[in-house]
């Protein structure tokens, strides 16, 4: 469900060091919505469950011993916890929700280990590779797609690789303004240790406090910029990644036109090619200058219009994020039938006021209202504030639908302009029907726009409609199909920013040239010769 936000406000460390994690839900197990919450949203969507379901408990699971045991100048590294190998069975897919409410979390982990530095990593992928054991990089497991789990039975044993051991900002070069990075460092307990030094990685998407540097950069997530600088790829220097082949560590270049990148070949590679464990990203200073506003429009299309426009101005607002009818009302932006597009500036160095103003008269030229204290020194009002909290809360508010029984449906991808218009009416005509028919009841689908570009959008659809009891996953399997098959034939990419992982595989398989396959088939088996690393993520 992630996608790219404005920063969350910092939390202090100790304060989120004292909270627990969902094991089988999105975030903090304290923010989850409680019954009487649950009954309430499931009220609102016809067809729900009467009742919802109850939390699930890790000893229901019946969790067994492992299948292997580590040899002992490892066993210091790893833990057979029942516990912890069911919060690392699953990302946090609205499917891996609804299995672990079901009691279906699919394969647990026989092992989890928790590497300490880079030879720690190379003596797990050697062990690995010698017993048959799958090896699955893990960083904070906020995958909606599937790519932190074992489907299948072709290993005898699987291992969890949890890098969040691993995360020291290990140098900070103030005059390049670029920090060397461990993998499993954490967006906000990143952010804190740049902050002394007035400098920011400023890479937010949504699941920022649940997500690390190593998952955004082995996914290319999308973060805070909607436009310019919408993947972390952006931020890349060069990493660092330790193979079952060897390590390597490409140069620190602020460009290079030597040969294919290095660096690309492992950016969104999910594990499957090797591990990375650090990396060096550029930063830039903390932005003092900021200034929003909301637009409304009274037609979607005009709306589509005029964030074109701004996409092809070259005003490059920080944030450009468009909600149709359905999206602004569920976060409480707008209530009346209008779409709302957000729109943000930010500097470090110079006034924004002036660019925030321009994009707000190309609005209007389009037919776009702004709210009536836009303009010079705007800052965030009441609808930008309602849909940014709003959009910090909805994986939570996913997962107590969840408990009611509910299909929730999130995608992502992206197309060009041309095609826009009529990938988003399929998406809604055609998904939809699917769930009314999957489900009997009718269903609610919205759409918004998360990045934009010169040439194209990014399109994000949630789609809310009641299940089938006890049969839930098989209608939200049914629903991914359907809207990758829309997705094909509009030739929109299958994921613009959450990865392919397992669920996205078959739309990966018919998008990426076949001469292209096979070079990374080839990649995979020269580097991963025993096939242990995230077996059916990408190739195989």
């Amino acid at each position: 469900m992630p996608d790219a936000t404005p920063a969350p406000a910092p939390r202090p460390a100790a304060a989120r060091a004292a909270r627990t994690r969902s094991w089988w839900g999105w975030g903090w197990a304290d923010a989850h919505p409680d019954d009487a919450e649950c009954a309430a949203m499931g009220a609102l969507l016809p067809g729900t469950l009467a009742r919802p379901l109850p939390v699930p408990r890790i000893a229901d699971l019946g969790i067994g011993g492992p299948a292997v045991e580590p040899p002992g100048s490892l066993a210091h590294l790893v833990t057979a916890d029942p516990e912890a190998r069911a919060a690392h069975a699953m990302g946090k897919a609205y499917r891996d929700v609804m299995r672990a409410l079901r009691g279906r979390p699919g394969r647990i982990p026989d092992l989890v280990a928790h590497p300490a530095d880079d030879q720690d990593v190379a003596d797990l992928l050697e062990w690995a590779g010698g017993r048959g054991v799958a090896v699955i990089p893990y960083g904070g497991g906020s995958s909606v797609t599937g790519g932190v789990e074992y489907r299948g039975d072709a290993h005898r044993a699987v291992l969890s690789l949890d890098l969040t051991a691993m995360d020291q900002v290990l140098e900070v070069d103030t005059e390049s303004r670029a920090a060397r990075i461990r993998a499993g460092a954490f967006g906000p307990a990143l952010e804190d240790r740049l902050r002394p030094h007035g400098l920011t990685l400023r890479h937010f998407p949504q699941s920022f406090e649940f997500s690390t540097l190593g998952g955004w950069l082995a996914t290319r997530a999308g973060g805070h910029y909607a436009t310019v600088h919408t993947h972390i790829d952006d931020f890349v220097q060069s990493l660092r990644v330790v193979t079952p082949a060897g390590t390597g560590t490409s140069w620190r270049l602020p460009a290079s036109g030597a040969g294919p990148s290095p660096d690309r070949l492992f950016l969104g590679s999910e594990g499957a090619l090797g591990v990375i464990t650090e990396a060096w990203m550029r930063l830039r200073e903390r932005p003092v200058h900021k200034a929003s506003a909301p637009v409304t429009f009274a037609e979607f299309p005009a709306a589509l219009r005029a964030v074109r426009a701004i996409a092809q101005s070259g005003l490059a607002p920080a944030n450009c994020r468009l909600l149709d009818p359905g999206e602004a009302a569920l976060s409480g932006a707008a209530r009346d039938g209008s779409s709302v597009l957000v729109l943000g500036f930010e500097s470090a160095v110079l006034p924004v006021d002036t660019d925030l103003a321009h994009a707000l008269d190309l609005a209007r030229a389009h037919g776009g209202t702004p709210a009536p204290e836009s303009g010079r020194g705007s800052s965030s009002g009441d609808a930008v504030g309602a849909w940014r909290s709003a959009f910090l809360r909805m994986p939570y508010l996913r997962d107590g639908l969840a408990r009611m029984g509910a299909v929730v449906e999130t995608f992502e991808t992206a197309t060009t302009w041309d095609r826009l218009p009529a990938l988003i009416d399929a998406v809604r005509t055609e998904v939809g029907a699917a769930a009314r028919e999957a489900t009997g009841h009718p269903a609610t689908l919205n759409c918004r726009l998360t990045h934009v570009y010169p040439d194209g959008a990014a399109p994000y659809f949630t789609v809310l409609a009641a299940g089938r009891p006890g049969d839930e996953t098989a209608v939200w399997d049914h629903l991914k199909d359907v809207a990758s098959d829309v997705l094909h034939r509009h030739r929109a990419t299958v994921t613009h920013h959450h990865a392919v992982g397992r669920d996205h595989r078959p739309g990966y398989d018919r998008q990426r040239p076949a001469p292209f396959a096979l070079a990374l088939d080839a990649v995979k088996s020269a580097l991963d010769p025993h096939g242990i690393l995230n077996p059916g993520v990408l190739v195989g």
